[in-house]
């Protein structure tokens, strides 16, 4: 974006914040303006220093206000999550050019301390983290300029032993050696604010400085308000209002062609959302390769036995000469000991379907015959089946159970019956009836109600699972395509087990199944920003002498999904039964990641090798994981600066978000990248899913069609959450083992999914008040769906009362036709929907009424067909 769109945008910006202001009288501090005064920078111990960077201003030093009176205008980045993320000791320091400097210790442990810049105290720029070679952590570091250099001084405790250390550096990039010293430059100040003491650094600055604070902080409260808005309070927000008219034109000759993979789905491994979820697997733990460090160590009963009974079962646990490198581990059994798994929360069976059983097993010294039964609780058997192991290498051996009634909670048992011993490994059960009767499958019911969305693309294998745990955790698609024994199950990120039985190969083949363009999400370098291994933070990328390979993976990936047979990588995709191109075109490369320099450095590399080698592909960038701040302004700044294509934005906001946003992608500059909204959802108090949460988020959608030209693709996160194993709410479908239950906002994202256009047509909206909050609540998008000819017209009412619209569609209806209506509604709170479809016939001109907290789609046979 050049300076002057930048300057366009910001302008735009001050004039709706005014206007804002004027219509709904927010108070504005008019404060005399000294010329000069002191700023006053500090932290607080409270909370563990996570609360942010707060500041004082005072003309005299001795009487001070808060500004907040304790707002954080910066918080730290480093560590796992919100509880590591800590602002110890901060030092502000203002160089010589003006610029604004930061630093801070991350923690009483580590031996890094953090830096950031800024022109104003208001924006940041991105976060390093320095690691001195010496000293056993980073204390009160310190910071001041000498001779055209950063001095950075600070404090290393050992054991109760205190050193004092010194490095320089001349752009906080690279630093000297640490030199010892004798002590720290004394440069904090002890501040009196009201009854406390608190110690932070004294600056006299220009008023102009101060008054940018307390603006900043202003604006964030006013935004704070209305994001907060919610339907709880509309009875009184609202009193008096009985009814409201709109009056709709659509200007069939201001129109514009919209993206055609606007409404697609995003698939993670949380909840249980691949094994025990969609992977149609029945037997838990299958290989036997559950591992302590799946859940950090934190849950003693999880380990290689998990879901499996047998007596002294520890003994059993074997690994040498295992199926494959791969899967390590396998059981061994003696006659007569029998060995039951419990499946996911048990094995769901259904009446005259039926269960394909495999096993891989070899014996010691003669053969072997294998009892396998489907039982329940109180032994009741459902049907067996008998296996010979005549092998004494490892063999693979299937057979099929026909079960005649439907059970809840059954359970696999295997019982050797000859004196031989047997190892036994990669045991399966898979329901013959899976989505399009693929083999090593996806469930049936639950594929069927995501592919009803009609999603128009699917983004997988996740977001955090796809970058990690740490380096060594991040997800390699080369270990989940091949023969299952020779897949590489993984830790999930979310704390359990990826068997990857769901692997690319099954990815690719649903979204061919459901006519989706497949988009693949690949770690851009760094593993998580959140992660707890390899040093804390993201700063443990890669190393840079193994990104070459890492690259290569990435080539590679594109050649498994759209070489030629003949190609090597090709070839493989062909092995597993696909012989065509899949013909992939889009690549997401990062997730919500920490923009540092680390990061950069290695998207920079991937980007440029796709580009070179593969200039048909789309690279999708990374933008952070909120929808304003550090890395939204630095992830856009590096996609502007090598014209990456697309870049994914994330942000999960409550209702009243969406409402006063309508306009966010308005001010978009059409030039740069296009949009991936690619995780979004809105988020109430408590985290439910109802009829509120859905209208908010059919609302900005008619707003993101009204910007489809820069909105390429959106996709509703998190997608698929298994009941009792549920780490996120809210999310899109719940399921346990024989339920699938949408939600709200499932219907609104099918509404939208069925009813998408090509073609968006501009409408004069006109509603009979000036009331900005009834105004915002009404929202309204025309459409046409060019290959199925039909012009399709949403209306949403997030008001409690009706709605009377009349519509005149122009040019675009000609004479009188059908058309079909489909009213979503109910009670803001209401967990489940009103949804009534009935077929009706329409013109040009329409009148309607809108129910109180509804979402209309009209959808229209622009012949009468």
């Amino acid at each position: 974006m050049d300076q002057l769109q930048q300057f366009k945008n910001q302008l735009i910006i001050v004039l709706k914040m005014t206007l804002l202001a004027l219509l709904f009288a927010i108070p504005v501090k008019t404060l005399a303006n000294p010329g000069k005064a002191y700023l006053f920078a500090y932290t607080k111990n409270e909370n563990r220093s996570r609360n942010g960077l707060h500041f004082a201003w005072s003309t005299d030093k001795v009487n001070w206000h808060k500004i907040g009176p304790e707002h954080g205008f910066l918080f730290s980045d480093y560590g796992r999550w919100g509880s590591q993320k800590r602002l110890v000791q901060p030092f502000l320091f203002q160089d010589t050019n003006g610029l604004w400097h930061a630093i801070w210790s991350v923690n009483e442990s580590d031996t890094a301390f953090a830096h950031a810049a800024s022109e104003d105290l208001v924006h940041w720029k991105r976060q390093s983290y320095p690691m001195p070679s010496n000293g056993s952590n980073v204390l009160e570091p310190v910071v001041f300029m000498k001779d055209d250099q950063y001095v950075i001084q600070y404090k290393s405790d050992n054991n109760g032993s205190t050193e004092y250390f010194q490095i320089t550096t001349s752009d906080f990039k690279s630093y000297s050696k640490p030199q010892k010293i004798d002590k720290i430059q004394t440069l904090k100040t002890e501040v009196v604010i009201g009854n406390e003491t608190l110690t932070g650094t004294l600056h006299q600055v220009d008023w102009k400085v101060i008054q940018g604070l307390i603006d900043a902080k202003d604006l964030s409260k006013y935004k704070q308000s209305l994001h907060a808005e919610t339907t709880a309070e509309d009875a009184t927000r609202f009193d008096g209002l009985e009814s409201v008219s709109v009056a709709v034109k659509v200007q069939p000759e201001q129109k514009k062609q919209i993206s055609d993979k606007l409404m697609g789905i995003f698939f993670e491994d949380i909840n249980y959302a691949a094994d025990g979820g969609l992977y149609a697997e029945l037997i838990q733990n299958r290989d036997f390769e559950y591992h302590p460090s799946d859940k950090q160590y934190r849950d003693k009963n999880w380990n290689h036995f998990f879901a499996w009974t047998s007596k002294n079962i520890e003994s059993k646990l074997d690994s040498v000469n295992p199926i494959h490198e791969n899967n390590k581990y396998y059981l061994i059994l003696n006659n007569g000991e029998s060995l039951t798994n419990e499946g996911f929360d048990a094995i769901p069976l259904k009446a005259d379907e039926k269960y394909n059983f495999s096993i891989s097993a070899k014996t010691y010294g003669n053969s072997n015959k294998l009892l396998v039964q489907l039982v329940d609780d109180a032994g009741k058997v459902y049907d067996e089946v008998n296996i010979k192991v005549n092998a004494s290498s490892w063999k693979k051996y299937q057979k099929s159970f026909k079960i005649k009634e439907t059970v809840a909670d059954a359970k696999l048992v295997i019982t050797p019956q000859n004196s031989s011993k047997v190892a036994v490994d990669m045991v399966s059960l898979f329901p013959e009836n899976t989505f399009h009767n693929h083999k090593n499958g996806l469930r049936k019911d639950l594929a069927q109600v995501i592919a009803d969305l009609h999603p128009q693309f699917v983004r997988f294998p996740g977001g955090c699972v796809a970058h990690g745990d740490g380096v060594d955790n991040i997800y390699d698609w080369k270990s989940t395509i091949g023969p299952l024994e020779t897949r590489k199950p993984n830790r999930n990120l979310w704390n359990y087990h990826q068997t990857v039985g769901l692997g690319y190969y099954e990815y690719f083949q649903f979204c061919e199944d459901i006519n989706a363009a497949p988009v693949p999400v690949i770690a851009a370098g760094v593993p998580c920003q959140n992660s707890g291994t390899g040093g804390a933070g993201q700063q443990c990328g890669i190393p840079m002498e193994e990104m070459d390979a890492y690259i290569q993976d990435i080539l590679d990936l594109i050649e498994w999904a759209n070489g030629d047979a003949a190609t090597e990588w090709g070839k493989k995709r062909a092995a597993a039964g696909h012989p065509k191109p899949f013909n992939l075109k889009y690549i997401g490369i990062g997730n919500e990641d920490l923009i540092t320099d680390v990061f950069e450095e290695r998207f920079t590399m991937i980007f440029n090798a796709i580009q070179e080698k593969h200039p048909e592909i789309t690279v999708i960038g990374t933008v952070g994981p909120f929808y304003e701040g550090t890395d939204y302004d630095e992830g856009w700044e590096i996609a502007n600066r090598l014209a990456v294509p697309m870049v994914d934005e994330h942000y999960y906001v409550p209702p009243g978000w969406f409402i006063y946003n309508q306009d966010y992608y308005d001010a978009y500059d059409r030039n740069n990248a296009k949009v991936y909204l690619g995780e979004y959802a809105s988020h109430l108090p408590g985290r439910p899913s109802n009829i509120e949460t859905a209208l908010s988020e059919a609302l900005y959608l008619a707003a993101v069609e009204r910007n489809g030209d820069i909105v390429e693709m959106t996709s509703y996160a998190p997608l698929l959450a298994k009941e009792h194993h549920t780490q996120w709410t809210p999310d899109l479908i719940y399921f346990n083992n024989t339920e699938v239950k949408p939600t709200t906002d499932y219907y609104v994202q099918q509404l939208y999914g069925q009813n998408a256009g090509t073609i968006y047509y501009n409408s004069k909206v006109l509603v009979d008040t000036d009331d900005d909050k009834v105004q915002k609540r009404i929202g309204v998008s025309v459409v046409e769906d060019e290959k199925d000819d039909a012009i399709i017209v949403k209306y949403i009412n997030m008001l409690p009362v009706s709605v009377n619209v009349t519509t005149n569609l122009g040019t675009l209806i000609t004479s009188e036709t059908t058309a079909e209506k489909t009213v979503f509604s109910g009670k803001p709170d209401a967990k489940e929907a009103s949804l009534q479809t009935e077929k009706i016939k329409t013109t040009a001109n329409q009148n309607m009424e809108l129910a109180p907290y509804s979402f209309t789609v009209i959808r229209i046979n622009k012949t009468n067909k």
